[in-house]
């Protein structure tokens, strides 16, 4: 059953690039049916993201990527392994962008694409949701180098990967982003029946 919530003030107090950040007083209902005192809550709105387990299941290899991250100088020195991702635009369905952005990144076009979760990334302060899917894929499926688009800054390395191996990164903790642990999970406890 929904509960209510009533947002008394909202403003956006910072925006930038594809980010804002929203700053909103409200009441919402509690457990016991009564309305809260009044909150202050801020909120980092960023646009929804896709993301993909790129899985070639002839060979069971998959392919992460390597990017630079500015948020992760300061804990792992800026670069980090994830799985092909990228941001949606406005009024995109996830699905576009999601074979969009595999071309951009690593070059190969998907023959299959299932979603398998949409999750939040960090709802105690963020808007933002990432649709995951597992894309499948044959030697033959790369079209282009990949590697990223220039004009946005992007500098892209593609990794083709044994699944084990993967999942040995995994165990050992060198796969740090959330959505690629996810979605490595999910591969390890589905790779007996895999969509096709």
């Amino acid at each position: 059953m929904a509960k209510r919530v009533l947002i008394l003030k909202e403003d956006v107090i910072f925006q930038k690039l594809f980010f804002s950040i929203k700053e909103a007083e409200l009441q919402h209902e509690r457990y016991d049916g009564e309305m809260s005192p009044v909150i202050t809550r801020i909120s980092f709105e960023r646009r929804n993201a896709v993301a993909a387990v790129l899985h070639n299941p002839d060979d069971d290899t998959i392919i992460l990527t390597e990017q630079f991250r500015y948020p992760t100088v300061a804990t792992v020195g800026g670069w980090i392994k994830e799985l092909p991702a990228g941001v949606m635009e406005e009024g995109e369905e996830p699905a576009i962008t999601m074979q969009r952005e595999l071309v951009e990144e690593t070059g190969y076009q998907a023959e299959a694409l299932h979603n398998i979760g949409t999750f939040f990334v960090s709802p105690g302060g963020s808007s933002e949701r990432v649709f995951l899917y597992y894309a499948r894929i044959q030697k033959d499926s790369k079209h282009s180098e990949g590697g990223g688009l220039v004009h946005e800054g992007e500098d892209i390395k593609t990794e083709i990967l044994k699944v084990d191996d993967a999942l040995k990164l995994l165990q050992e903790g060198a796969i740090m982003d959330a959505k690629t642990v996810i979605g490595l999970q999910w591969l390890q406890l589905h790779r007996d029946h895999l969509p096709k």
